[in-house]
């Protein structure tokens, strides 16, 4: 085991923030005074961000993820400038991070603005912490639903002096889910901490230095719990099960008592579900920014991120089959079971994670130019390992472990895809935006990135078989091997660029065309399984190209869009299931996708108090270079070739609806209407699910200046539709989904929330 250090990267933040005190000792005299209220803002705000990320029909407690035409490779937020958490693929982004009353503004950023700030071509949530003001404000944010939950968070902040300001918040979230989950007491219980000081700088107040305090713990057990089984019918609707309703009805085990092998030792574990979901964190945060007298503005931000707990629990399906009393199946209690059974897959993901994050901008105007130079220096270091086993389970609202017909309830320990890394990755970043109002009629944004990018790691580069853990010895096709980690170092560029032209042709029409492309290599996670090889180490390419028209006038702000995206030498772990078993391979395939597609976007005031945001989407997002064979234990052969196919899980028409009416200045309606049209729901096309509409609506009501109350539904029109991937149907081809015509077949999957009512409440003082 390597040592990996933090020091390089601790020198270099302290050598920026020294340079940055003395600058502000060197600048007495101002032009302006800053605000009394503050909080901690980036100059520009995203375009986008009045689009409501929160409202997910999928998960209450994260963001939505906005379509771009590709599979998403994270849920994107920043807090501060700074990523929330540095990669959600092990520490989970619910479990540290909420849109809590401890936030002052949470926005977007468009994929080009994230391109050159992150690397990452992605919608991003954007996030700012309430900092305080002089005079002394509090508020208090209550909602429940009529399942039970209970959520309130609450930020008081005020002035100590003429310098001084704080702030502290509380966030606490007791979420039971829709359903009794019996084997814990919520599908969520989390609660985060946060607190602050902040020292404003200067005669007038134009720059300030805050310390942020936060503490994290959160269960999670929402992770594993929301799966279902269904009868799919061929025409891409499904039906419930008799006794099982979706959404309402529980498919987690009633009793959680597992037993897996530990890949570390190879030791047998005996364990409960419920103990193996807990996450906690700790976090530090400095933000500091100052205003010269010319009017550039500097900002320095860092933070040290430390969950010496990120763990949580996954669990797949495959085939769904009836079996008879003959066949061996014993119950819980011991008696011989007939009934419909189903081959569950379970990972127990054990994680520590640290991060030490620094970005510094300096912002200046320059004439006609808005210019921005920027630096990202972040560490990530990952302590990460999962074990893997399988079971039998009935298929049932709180299904049994059954007892296999060779005594066992376990099996196929780490068989199926465990993982293990321990190293660091770091970005060493800089970049340079420039907005050129070269006219009055037109505009030119555009930057680059260029990023040092190192990776260190520990990883098992062995294929897993039943019984793999370190330590163990295995023969691979005549060579004995000791599974052991193996140490490789990766030292990469990464590059990104954007540009942006507008012209206005008339007033309020013109055109606009931008184009970005970003580039990465394998990150850390991505070596958790097998990884590539050298063969298979290449850059990962992602263009985006993007042209059209815009029109505004007094009632409607409209644009219309052409988008080109592409990724090329994408990484994905797929667990290959031999149709009508339970036995599935795990493979590593690296292929292309591509998107091509049409974006119309509207905001409309047609009259007063009604406003109406609508936006349809047409895309063709496609797989190329898609092709593996499998071999199973029998000594058969499958081939997957996804060539041509559309990428499952990505709609290919997008409708939103988000229509809202003033009855008065206190009192506001409002819906949201999201269609999802045809998807697939496996990787030959063959499985697909019907379009389907995700709904939410309310009422807000303004009392009074310290009281705002509100009612929404989620699901109003109480869909039953899934969603997402059908497990085990990864082989099935289109020329035999003509057999489930009429007839149809068990399947398991995710699904939509179910309909849901919520009570809100805020209170300010």
């Amino acid at each position: 085991m390597k040592v990996y250090r933090l020091q390089h990267v601790a020198v270099s933040a302290a050598m920026i923030m020294m340079s940055s005190l003395l600058s502000y000792a060197q600048n007495d005299k101002v032009l302006s005074a800053e605000k009394d209220t503050i909080a901690a803002k980036q100059p520009e705000k995203a375009a986008g961000s009045e689009r409501n990320v929160m409202l997910n029909a999928s998960d209450a407690n994260k963001p939505r993820e906005i379509q771009i035409g590709l599979p998403s490779e994270d849920v994107n937020v920043y807090e501060n400038g700074l990523p929330a958490v540095y990669s959600s693929a092990v520490h989970r982004l619910a479990a540290h991070w909420r849109s809590d009353a401890s936030l002052g503004e949470v926005g977007l950023l468009t994929p080009s603005e994230s391109a050159i700030m992150t690397g990452n071509i992605a919608y991003a949530v954007n996030s700012f912490s309430r900092l305080g003001q002089k005079e002394f404000k509090g508020i208090v944010n209550y909602r429940a639903n009529h399942f039970g939950m209970q959520q309130f968070d609450m930020n008081i902040s005020g002035g100590i002096g003429d310098k001084w300001l704080y702030t502290a918040s509380v966030y606490q979230n007791f979420d039971p889910g829709s359903f009794d989950i019996v084997i814990d007491d919520f599908a969520d219980r989390t609660q985060i901490y946060h607190a602050g000081i902040t020292r404003l700088i200067g005669r007038r107040n134009q720059g300030k230095i805050s310390l942020l305090y936060k503490y994290a713990a959160s269960r999670n057990p929402g992770n594993y719990v929301n799966q279902a089984p269904f009868f799919y019918v061929g025409d891409g609707s499904v039906k419930e099960l008799p006794g099982f309703h979706l959404g309402t009805s529980s498919y987690a085990p009633r009793y959680g008592d597992i037993e897996y092998m530990d890949i570390m030792t190879g030791d047998m574990v005996k364990a409960n579900l419920r103990d193996l979901t807990h996450n906690r964190s700790h976090e530090v945060t400095l933000l500091s920014d100052y205003t010269f007298n010319n009017g550039m503005k500097f900002t320095l931000n860092m933070k040290y991120m430390n969950a010496p707990e990120a763990n949580y629990v996954d669990f797949g399906g495959s085939t769904i089959s009836h079996v008879s009393a003959e066949d061996g199946y014993l119950d819980y209690g011991g008696n011989p079971y007939e009934g419909l059974v189903e081959g569950r897959r379970t990972w127990l993901h054990f994680g520590k994670v640290q991060d030490f994050l620094v970005t510094s901008e300096l912002h200046h105007q320059l004439g006609n130019h808005g210019l921005r130079l920027g630096l990202n220096e972040w560490f990530y270091h990952l302590d990460y390992h999962s074990s893997s086993f399988q079971w039998t389970g009935s298929v049932q609202e709180y299904p049994e472990i059954l007892t296999a017909p060779d005594g066992t309830r376990f099996r196929g320990f780490n068989e199926l895809s465990p993982e293990y890394t321990v190293g660091y990755e770091n970005k060493l970043a800089l970049y340079l935006t420039d907005n050129w109002q070269i006219t009055p009629k037109i505009n030119l944004y555009y930057g680059g990135r260029i990023e040092y990018y190192r990776m260190a790691a520990d990883q098992i580069p062995y294929a897993r078989y039943s019984g793999f853990h370190i330590g163990d010895t295995h023969d691979y096709n005549g060579t004995v091997t000791t599974i052991e980690p193996r140490y490789i170092v990766k030292d990469k560029l990464n590059y990104a660029a954007t540009a942006r032209f507008t012209y206005n042709i008339v007033k309020g029409f013109g055109v606009t065309a931008d184009g970005t492309v970003a580039t990465r290599f394998p990150r850390i996670n991505e070596y958790a399984g097998t990884g590539p090889t050298e063969e298979q180490y290449n850059r990962v390419v992602i263009p985006l190209i993007r042209g059209g028209i815009f029109y505004k006038n007094d009632w409607i702000d409209l644009t219309s869009m052409v988008t080109y995206i592409a990724k090329t030498n994408n990484i994905d772990q797929q667990n290959i299931t031999k149709p009508g078993t339970t036995e599935s391979k795990t493979t590593l395939l690296i292929y292309d996708i591509q998107t091509l597609g049409w974006t119309t976007s509207a905001e409309i005031d047609p009259f007063k108090g009604f406003h109406l945001h609508a936006l349809f989407t047409y895309q063709k997002p496609m797989y190329n270079n898609y092709q593996t064979t499998v071999t199973f234990s029998d000594g058969t052969t499958s081939t997957l070739n996804a060539n041509g196919n559309i990428v499952k899980e990505i709609p290919q028409i997008l409708i939103e609806l988000d229509p809202s009416y003033n009855i008065t200045d206190d009192l506001r309606v409002w819906l949201s209407f999201r269609y999802f049209g045809k998807t697939y729901a496996n990787l030959t096309d063959a499985l697909f699910f019907k379009g389907r509409w995700e709904t939410f609506g309310g009422i807000n009501w303004t009392v009074n200046e310290h009281l705002a109350l509100g009612v929404s539904v989620i699901n109003f029109l109480n869909q039953k539709g899934a969603s997402g991937t059908i497990n085990g149907s990864e082989l099935i081809e289109p020329d035999e989904v003509a057999a489930f015509i009429g007839d149809g077949i068990y399947m398991s999957g995710t699904y939509l929330r179910p309909f849901t009512v919520e009570f809100s409440a805020s209170i300010k003082f």
